[in-house]
């Protein structure tokens, strides 16, 4: 088995929703009240999960892990970050140069971390 699908817990699955739609500029495979799904060329799929489904059970709280973006180049890097700042993405790390190469990190409306670098 290929592990396919990362799962962010979030307040409101519409905002979020469209927050990823502009981040990604695609549209999602899957809306409903309280989950949203989209799927990527790569067989990558990031579903959206409502905390006030009724359905939802989690125990744990806080965003401790990162959604990672691996683009080709420092130049693909600096783009995307003037890309995501002119769009009034929230920055928490400004680019800098890290072990593995230039890198840094956003934040979706729940405070979940979106890492952009280059392979190392």
């Amino acid at each position: 088995m290929i592990p396919n699908l990362i799962i962010l817990y979030v307040d409101n699955t519409i905002v979020s929703s469209k927050f990823y739609q502009n981040l990604f500029d695609i549209e999602p495979c899957v809306m409903l009240p309280t989950w949203a799904a989209f799927t990527f060329d790569n067989g990558l799929n990031l579903g959206l999960w409502s905390t006030t489904a009724a359905d939802f059970i989690s125990c744990g709280e806080g965003n401790r892990t990162e959604l990672s973006f691996m683009v080709k180049d420092v130049q693909a890097v600096d783009a995307l970050y003037q890309r995501w700042t002119r769009n009034g993405v929230q920055i928490e790390q400004e680019p800098k140069q890290a072990v593995f190469g230039k890198t840094f990190v956003a934040l979706d409306p729940d405070g979940h971390r979106i890492r952009v670098c280059i392979p190392d």
